[in-house]
């Protein structure tokens, strides 16, 4: 673990993953994103009551499911209605990876229309992630339409 402290503020949107099992989603994240771990808060119980992971330069906070709290996770839930992005080099490897790690693929990686090399994952915490490789410039609304209507 690293010695890197969470800043008092993040850029952009922080996700915050509830998770049945935290602990094993930290070791899953780092075998299948390369995630560096950055804080492990853990309970008297040892559930983790915060957690967070730097991925591909992006944080990440974790938490295990309680009870007591209104927030469940995906297992729990059935199933996640959000869809964690992140951008890589090899969208392939990058999907291999995370299979070899214990993701299920549920879209190998493919060209799409608006120019990515792209695949998705859910790994065994019941979270969606979709992984991509850019193929070239991106594309404008006008030239995003044309492509569409070719696909």
């Amino acid at each position: 673990m690293t010695e890197t402290m969470i800043p008092k503020t993040l850029p952009g949107v922080t996700p915050h993953l509830v998770c049945e099992g935290a602990a094993a989603a930290i070791d899953f994240y780092k075998a299948a994103f390369g995630a560096e771990e950055v804080v492990r808060l853990p309970g008297k119980d040892g559930l983790l009551m915060h957690a967070a992971l730097n991925i591909n330069g992006g944080m990440i906070m974790l938490v295990d499911q309680f009870p007591e709290m209104p927030v469940d996770s995906p297992t729990k839930l059935g199933g996640s209605s959000v869809t964690l992005h992140i951008y890589v080099p090899d969208a392939a490897a990058a999907i291999a990876r995370a299979a070899a790690a214990g993701a299920t693929v549920t879209m190998p990686a493919q060209a799409m229309f608006w120019g990515d090399m792209y695949g998705m994952v859910i790994d065994s915490f019941g979270h969606v992630w979709s992984i991509a490789t850019p193929m070239g410039e991106p594309k404008n609304s006008a030239e995003l339409a044309a492509a569409l209507q070719e696909a």
